[in-house]
């Protein structure tokens, strides 16, 4: 494989992943943060940082919304659920392990 071919599937990866989650909005971003250490706001910040790596302009915001499908806060009123208590301990377990 080459270097442009590895580069190739792991975009392509990368888009798949986005799209489910985007799709798949049941999915709280708390329990992602629970099970994988990981959540939505994550892969905005990891897309910005890497545009950031590439000398590519690209605004927070704006890659926060390339992630999420829509801005944020239109997120968050549509599919965002309120933290359960048994979440919270979950997640404080989490980081504390």
């Amino acid at each position: 494989m080459t270097e442009q071919e590895q580069t190739q599937i792991e975009a392509a990866v990368y888009r798949r992943l986005r799209d489910h989650l985007q799709k798949r909005t049941d999915v709280q971003n708390i329990d992602l943060m629970i099970l994988a250490d990981f959540c939505r706001n994550c892969m905005g910040k990891w897309y910005h940082a890497a545009a950031e790596e590439a000398g590519v302009e690209l605004d927070a915001v704006d890659a926060r919304t390339a992630v999420y499908g829509m801005p944020y806060d239109e997120w968050k009123t549509a599919h965002q659920l309120p933290a359960t208590a048994e979440q919270m301990d979950a997640l404080k377990a989490r980081k504390q392990a």
